[in-house]
């Protein structure tokens, strides 16, 4: 199905189905423990050995030498495979970072050996009895100290953008801001770890792994082993969490295929934790500048956005300008990005690359902007607002309604109680109020299912999309029901099997959208298969309570299946209403903070997200999904931090004691309101995603808040206590 026109009336928008809160069809399993993840696959019939990985102790240089003999005698041990012994593995296309093979380490704890062995605690044991030899070379880990370094990175990032005439129009403005800030690098820090099952029929290989994008995968790992993809069988029905440290292939898949092949026996391999933040993906740490002009009435005449990142040699930058070009009105406009080469471990996609860092440092600048114009924050930014793409003015947004986000956000939070700064004072605590914008782009992508009705009237649906804890299950089986007109119990999902048609995966907020899309596509030949089998003409066919009715003829859906079934397979795919058309999605986060006047120590008090986000297909896992992404941006505030160590080249904090996620205490009650809306742009759906929105912003607004309640600006992340004590008012 080819989405080229705006949507107009179809069957999803009866909602009898879509739109309800409908609690999770697979909540069930995973309470019970009868969800099974990566790991925990088992088959009594199969004899599985464990694969513990060896990380380099360097971070950049060659290994000159890897002795594994002591290791491979050890008691329980099978085999030692290392990086040496199996030669440069051609790299998959979506890595930056070469997974495994070859002399060269490029990032500290970058895979040089598996160790298997009956058990995994005889195959850790053995790891450690491994001598390695090392050739060191000089590596760059500071991000400050490079960027007199750093170059405009590779021209499809679009790395630049420039409107009128900003230096100009700075210059006079007469009022302006020129403020640096800055955001650490941070770990995704996923509940499961990176976890794969390998195990080999033949020359075929079937993977039991933790994987946002199956398709993306499957393909990355064929490369890799050197073998044709339809000789690759990937399955992941079942994710606990990724934020994005999933989309791309990890060595923990690659090492179980090629330990398996080696010992002839399926093989378990699990990164270990600490293992994680340096051999995976990461945020890239920026340095941002942001200049504002405004006029004295508030409009924003000029706005420059200029963005610092690094990443190892090939990689991309972080695209925390690119929300800038698109917020806020304003002629003159330039945004900038620059690249540095780190020797660090590869910077990719973490939960709303470059918006969630981006708006970290623009939303902070916004509320600065506002105190120097002596506007209230919330009304500068409704002065800003545009019903167009600022850069290119003839391109409407197809739906926006951020003001009405802020609008209902400020009478639902009691906005017009927020105090001067640091004049709220509730014993030793001091009260502060902040808001910020939230802002996401709405993305798609092409998305294939396969929908097949039985003699029972039981729908099933199948596609390669999968379920990261976000409820793609239940959105899926509420689209379904919705189109073939039966309750969602009569609907089977079959989820992350690479046997199943391509689908859109979980990532970039594009998931739930693109997927539901792709089994509308797929329903709409599922009711055409029908009618026909009827005798129905399927534009006139209404489906409804398990039945086909045309006027007033009228058949079970399940005798159209007969004995054989019906199936419908299709895919959606996209025309050009994005090029026409600025999609994207809005939100306002308030958040009220309380800081010890003593210690500094900040605690959340309140929390609310107003988002516009499209249709949203269940307010329950979609509330859901922004309360997850409030409490990521709360650790992102005020603690999330990977340590570099400037010398040796990794990250120090690389376990869940160090690197300090938000725990239920930290976070108060949160509130979420959706605004009533749809967007015909979109998709047949009419929804967009919403999964990061509810992160984009939540930072600023907790820094903001900070501010009004200490009159402390801190513009480089986290807000620690050593970056309040020592400037806290003193105590009368």
């Amino acid at each position: 199905m080819q989405f080229d026109k705006p949507a107009t009336t179809n069957p999803i928008d009866q909602l009898k189905v879509v739109g309800k809160p409908i609690h999770r069809i697979d909540g069930e399993l995973k309470t019970t423990g009868r969800a099974t993840y990566a790991y925990e696959w088992h088959d009594p019939d199969m004899q599985y050995a464990y694969g513990y990985p060896v990380g380099a102790a360097i971070a950049k240089g060659q290994v000159i030498s890897i002795d594994s003999s002591v290791a491979k005698q050890a008691h329980g041990v099978l085999d030692v495979l290392t990086t040496l012994d199996l030669g440069d593995l051609k790299k998959g296309k979506m890595n930056t970072a070469r997974l495994f093979g070859g002399k060269q380490v490029q990032h500290y704890h970058q895979a040089i050996a598996v160790v298997v062995a009956e058990t995994f605690e005889q195959a850790r044991a053995a790891a450690t009895l491994i001598k390695v030899e090392y050739a060191p070379e000089q590596g760059a880990f500071d991000l400050r100290s490079e960027l007199d370094n750093a170059t405009m990175p590779d021209p499809s990032t679009e790395p630049e953008s420039s409107t009128g005439d900003f230096h100009a129009a700075f210059v006079v403005a007469p009022v302006t801001l020129d403020a640096e800030y800055s955001t650490p690098d941070q770990s995704h820090s996923m509940m499961e770890p990176h976890a794969s099952i390998a195990a080999w029929k033949g020359e075929e290989v079937t993977v039991w792994t933790s994987s946002q994008m199956i398709d993306w995968w499957r393909s990355d790992l064929a490369i890799t082993l050197g073998i044709d993809k339809e000789k690759v069988h990937l399955m992941s029905p079942f994710i606990g969490g990724g934020f994005g440290g999933k989309l791309f292939l990890r060595v923990d898949a690659v090492l179980a295929a090629l330990a398996a092949k080696t010992v002839g026996r399926p093989v378990k391999v699990a990164l270990p934790r600490p293992m994680m933040p340096n051999n995976t993906t990461h945020r890239p740490a920026t340095i941002q500048r942001i200049r504002i002009g405004a006029e004295q009435d508030g409009k924003i005449t000029a706005v420059a956005h200029e963005s610092w990142s690094g990443d190892l040699p090939g990689g991309g930058p972080e695209t925390a300008v690119m929300q800038t070009r698109l917020l806020y009105s304003g002629d003159n406009r330039m945004t900038a990005m620059k690249l540095a080469t780190l020797d660090l471990p590869e910077g990719n996609a973490m939960r709303a690359p470059g918006e969630a860092p981006g708006l970290m440092a623009l939303e902070i600048a916004m509320d600065e902007m506002a105190e120097k114009l002596g506007l209230d924050p919330i009304e500068f930014r409704i002065i800003n607002d545009t019903q167009v793409d600022p850069e290119h003015p003839e391109r409407p947004f197809s739906y926006r309604d951020l003001i009405g986000c802020l609008r209902l956000g400020a009478e639902r939070f009691g906005w017009d109680k927020r105090a001067r700064p640091a004049t709220r004072r509730e014993g030793s605590w001091m009260i502060g109020m902040g808001v910020a914008t939230a802002f996401r782009n709405n993305l798609v992508m092409t998305s294939g299912a396969r929908v097949t009705l039985d003699q029972e009237g039981i729908i099933t649906v199948e596609t390669d999309m999968t379920d990261i804890g976000t409820g793609s299950y239940t959105i899926i089986a509420q689209t379904a029901a919705e189109m073939m007109g039966v309750d969602i119990e009569k609907v089977a999902v079959q989820l992350g099997d690479s046997r199943f048609p391509v689908s859109a995966g979980s990532g970039g907020q594009f998931g739930a959208n693109s997927a539901t899309s792709g089994v509308y596509a797929a329903c709409v030949k599922l009711r055409d298969a029908v009618a026909s089998k009827l005798g129905f003409n399927s534009a006139d066919a209404i489906f409804e309570n398990g039945q086909v009715r045309v006027g007033n003829r009228s058949f079970p859906l399940s005798e159209a299946a007969g004995a054989e079934g019906l199936v419908g397979e299709d895919k959606i795919e996209w025309g050009k209403l994005a090029e026409t058309h600025q999609q994207s999605t809005f939100g306002g986060h308030f958040v009220e903070v309380a800081v010890d006047v003593y210690t500094g120590e900040t605690r959340i008090r309140r929390m609310l997200a107003v988002c516009a986000a499209g249709r949203v297909l269940n307010p329950i896992t979609a509330r859901s999904q922004v309360i997850g992404a409030m409490t990521m941006g709360a650790g992102a505030a005020l603690s999330e931090e990977l340590a570099v160590d400037m010398r040796r080249g990794f990250f120090v904090n690389h376990d869940l004691a160090g690197y300090e996620v938000p725990v239920h205490a930290d976070i108060p009650h949160q509130d979420v309101i959706f605004l009533d809306e749809t967007d015909p742009y979109s998709s047949p759906m009419k929804a967009k995603g919403v999964g990061e929105l509810g992160l984009c912003g939540v930072s600023a607004a907790i820094a903001n808040a900070v501010y009004n309640a200490t009159g402390i600006r801190v513009r480089d992340y986290p807000i620690t206590l050593d970056k309040l004590i020592g400037r806290l008012p003193e105590v009368v």
